[in-house]
């Protein structure tokens, strides 16, 4: 029960768990309390435009009843001339914890990159090493000195260098996303990125692979793969010869490692690179088949599903009976999505020995086919996940029924 009393040394030794709180009889609202534990904490209670507040002072230990009390006093007359001191020391701690983090690269290491894995962005290690590697001569930049104009140069540097400039727009969209996050949670007022204009590509660029294209990739797959397998046997004899331990055979795996089931996937189901890495188990049902690219990890962030094709069937069932993956179809870490398949893709472009052909490729080649084989274009947009028949009409010219209707009006 509380009990009243002038808030000094001899009162507070009385002060027991049983009593809570005493309440000062000089300063009103002026009161301390104590926990179950013993530990006192003083206190301001005060009502401001009907709001009832309580306003923490310090803690006994650290400041002495005198303080507390000169404290009070203190507070007791901002708040007559109109403040809300509560709120003012919110917002103290706010803009103290923010100044933390308006470098560049601190903001980034130990703000937003945390923020992303705690919300299950499945590409935050993506996202860090891009702007911590591609922006590396902002680190040491405040966030607020981060100009429009910076950017500009930045980008105009990578373009010499001969960054594509889907690559440049995807790098700029992403510090523009990094910012913008960073004027959520008020670390900055604002920034003024917005005035750097994308670059406007080209989209309508279709690249697919022609018929004997075709057989060169599928051999690649087989030949990197056999290459593979032939050195994991080389390597073994010599580790026998030694008496080292072997590793696991590749001989009654159909796939020596992840880069052919990816590509065959890629080509018979046309998804895009990051959903085929985000793919879990559970989201594949052989039974129907199908595959459900969940909204989180599509780029429309709209779900949908995809029918499998006897090919692609047999690549899951073959991969599943080789993989101890139980979360991802293909891990890189254990537990974790594989990221990065460039150095394995490379290999398989060469052997091929393909011109101006790259990973994404793979999708317009499944859509071209489609279309080549007069599916119609609502399908194909429905299977490529579209959001609109916009970016499906730059396979258009590809249906022959298209191209003999076009003849027959003459």
């Amino acid at each position: 029960m509380a009990i009243t009393g002038k808030i000094g040394t001899s009162t507070l030794k009385a002060l027991s768990p049983a009593d809570k709180r005493i309440n000062d009889t000089e300063i009103k609202g002026f009161h301390a309390r104590i926990s179950s534990s013993g530990a006192i904490n003083y206190y301001l209670y005060y009502r401001i435009n009907g709001k009832q507040v309580n306003y923490l002072l310090g803690k006994a230990g650290h400041i002495s009843p005198v303080q507390a009390r000169d404290l009070a006093k203190q507070k007791v007359g901002e708040v007559s001339a109109g403040r809300d001191v509560q709120l003012e020391k919110q917002a103290l701690k706010r803009k103290i914890a923010a100044e933390k983090f308006t470098r560049f690269a601190t903001y980034v290491e130990n703000k937003y990159h945390p923020w992303l894995v705690t919300n299950n962005t499945r590409t935050a290690n993506q996202i860090k090493n891009v702007l911590l590697k591609n922006f590396a001569s902002f680190a040491d930049k405040q966030l607020v000195d981060i100009s429009a104009w910076d950017v500009e140069k930045w980008r105009s540097e990578r373009k010499k260098q001969g960054a594509s400039m889907a690559t440049i727009n995807y790098n700029v969209n992403t510090l523009k996303g990094a910012l913008s996050r960073a004027v959520d949670w008020g670390i900055i007022e604002s920034h003024e990125l917005s005035k750097v204009k994308a670059y406007k590509l080209d989209n309508s660029r279709v690249r697919y692979l022609n018929d004997d294209e075709e057989v060169l990739l599928l051999g690649a797959l087989r030949q990197r793969d056999k290459t593979i397998k032939a050195k994991r046997n080389s390597g073994n004899a010599f580790r026998e010869q030694r008496g080292y331990e072997l590793l696991p055979s590749l001989d009654n795996c159909r796939f020596a490692d992840h880069i052919e089931p990816i590509v065959l996937i890629a080509m018979n189901t046309g998804m895009r690179r990051g959903e085929i890495l985000g793919l879990k188990w559970t989201d594949i049902d052989l039974n129907i088949p199908s595959l459900t690219i969940r909204g989180e990890a599509a780029k429309s962030g709209k779900t949908r599903h995809i029918p499998l094709n006897p090919t692609v069937q047999q690549v899951i069932q073959d991969w599943r009976k080789q993989t101890t993956s139980k979360l991802y179809v293909f891990e890189g870490e254990e537990g974790k999505a594989l990221t990065d398949i460039k150095k394995g893709w490379a290999k398989v472009v060469e052997l091929a020995e393909l011109e101006d052909f790259n990973f994404h490729d793979l999708r317009h080649h499944f859509a071209s086919k489609l279309v080549m084989k007069s599916v119609d274009l609502n399908t194909v947009r429905e299977l490529l996940g579209h959001a609109d028949m916009n970016m499906t009409l730059r396979y258009a010219h590809l249906a022959p029924e298209h191209k003999a209707a076009a003849v027959n009006l003459l």
